[in-house]
């Protein structure tokens, strides 16, 4: 028989006999490419890409950039040997999320069951909507859910994986109305009273953004004060919603956060749930950065009385490292409150008289048709370590925090913004030229350009990646994420090095 070499460039074969073979042909050249491809992403992404001793990016301006990558498409396709090499810039040139400086996002690191678990799903390229499609991930994703509803503390309930916690946020929103107001899903806005959604200005942004996608308006989104570590302060909500009512507008939901995206903050969840009850709003926990403690026997009690809530949203994406996305939306409700409120019941995918329980048929209860499978990752690393192994990771994490404050104790320039309460270390870095400068008119203005250079002069040099913000009236500051169990305590005094060593001539 001849080599796909010869055949693919036709040699010989009759032309009729050439169309007949080019599907077989094409097949065995693709799973050629992806061998190659995927030994480049094992070299590039998953050797060089954690070893601490390579660069955590290759920068490049975005026309340099654009230029080197040769965006543009075209009519004809290219060979096999300059796709590969797409595939070594694209590997080359992005940022190297997995690499031990990498403490830029609340994401990083790398499992590697997790990631046969990413593999897997895409290369089966399942939709996740009917039992008849995906049997294996129905039920995988109902057992993973029911797991997550356990450390939560719900003997039942409900739930589903969401393209993010923004998405899952905006789900517990919309089921919040939908319960008080049915009316809403057929005639739509117009029938409601004025609605009220609480938070702290601590929050995740897509409190904001889901009132405004979802109608209720960004102005609906009432600010409840904090206390000096950013934790909702329970009877300054209780005040708001009073105020609320006497002014004619109906509250809604309480929006809480279990480690706030700058601070790392951890709402007082009983206390809130005390004020829920009393005005019989709908609490939210926005567990997206924090959730992943109540594998902690040790830590768990940041989230005390996440029981009481009626939905929690969780990112094991996160601080879990299962890999993004995997977001998990988890409601207390027995009642099939999350179909009812999206179902549009559509008979070409969910026929009622079906060979097998239709109650399988999950996709009705998102707003996607079209939907990842993201719970095999988790099930599959969760099977790997179990939930020991997985509370070890959290606690590990908190271990390192520690040997980081510690550290940055001995040294000069390093000045925290509060003290953790949980795996986020914001500080300044404070370089020599301004120590001892703090009472002069324009220090602050001076201090809050410092973190900006540093951040450009790592990215350029390509060593570390960590994020810079300002805070209400406070000025730019570092925020490092200490959690990837692949990480040390070598790798902590690297990042405090490399900060003083671009920061130091400043």
């Amino acid at each position: 028989m001849a080599n796909t070499s010869e055949i693919s460039y036709g040699g010989t074969l009759d032309p009729a006999l050439r169309d007949l073979t080019q599907p077989l042909i094409d097949h065995a050249e693709g799973q050629l490419f992806l061998n190659e491809a995927f030994k480049i992403i094992v070299e590039e992404v998953l050797r060089k890409g954690t070893d601490a001793k390579e660069k955590v990016c290759e920068w490049r301006e975005p026309d340099s950039l654009a230029l080197l990558l040769d965006l543009q498409l075209r009519d004809t396709g290219e060979s096999q040997d300059r796709l590969l090499q797409r595939v070594r810039d694209v590997a080359k040139y992005s940022i190297k999320t997995s690499h031990p400086h990498f403490f830029n996002q609340q994401f990083g690191g790398v499992d590697y069951h997790s990631l046969a678990g990413r593999f897997l799903t895409e290369a089966l390229n399942t939709n996740l909507f009917t039992y008849e499609v995906a049997p294996v991930f129905v039920l995988i994703e109902t057992e993973v859910l029911k797991a997550l509803r356990q450390l939560v503390g719900w003997t039942d309930g409900d739930g589903i994986f969401c393209p993010g916690g923004s998405t899952s946020n905006m789900y517990a929103m919309n089921l919040a109305r939908y319960k008080l107001f049915p009316e809403v899903k057929t005639k739509g806005l117009w029938a409601l009273p004025r609605l009220a959604i609480f938070s702290s200005p601590g929050s995740h942004y897509s409190v904001k953004k889901g009132a405004s996608y979802l109608g209720f308006g960004s102005d609906s989104v009432i600010s409840v004060k904090v206390d000096d570590g950013g934790r909702m302060i329970p009877e300054d909500l209780d005040e708001k919603i009073e105020l609320a009512k006497s002014q004619g507008i109906v509250p809604l939901l309480v929006s809480c956060t279990s480690g706030t995206t700058v601070l790392g903050s951890f709402d007082p969840l009983d206390r809130i749930a005390d004020v829920c009850d009393k005005h019989q709003l709908w609490m939210h926990v926005d567990a997206a950065w924090g959730g992943s403690v109540l594998f902690s026997k040790q830590h768990r009690h940041l989230m005390k009385g996440i029981e009481r809530a009626k939905s929690v949203s969780w990112n094991p994406h996160k601080m879990l490292l299962a890999g993004l996305q995997c977001s998990a939306f988890l409601l207390q409700d027995t009642t099939n409150l999350l179909k009812r409120c999206h179902c549009a019941n559509a008979s070409y995918l969910f026929q009622q008289d079906k060979f097998y329980d239709v109650n399988l048929d999950i996709g009705d209860k998102s707003v996607q048709c079209s939907r990842k499978v993201d719970c095999l990752k988790l099930w599959l690393m969760w099977k790997a370590v179990g939930s020991a192994g997985l509370e070890q990771r959290v606690d590990k994490a908190f271990i390192h925090v520690r040997y980081l404050l510690e550290q940055m104790k001995k040294r000069d320039g390093f000045q925290l913004v509060s003290t953790p309460e949980f795996v986020n270390v914001c500080f300044w870095f404070i370089p020599p030229s301004l120590r001892g400068q703090e009472g002069n008119a324009d220090y602050q203005d001076r201090l809050a350009k410092v973190a900006p250079v540093i951040k450009e002069r790592m990215m350029k040099e390509g060593t570390m990646m960590v994020g810079y913000q300002p805070l209400g009236d406070i000025q730019n500051f570092f925020r490092v994420t200490v959690f990837s169990p692949h990480i040390s305590h070598k790798d902590m005094d690297f990042f405090l090095d490399e900060i003083e060593r671009l920061g130091n001539c400043l």
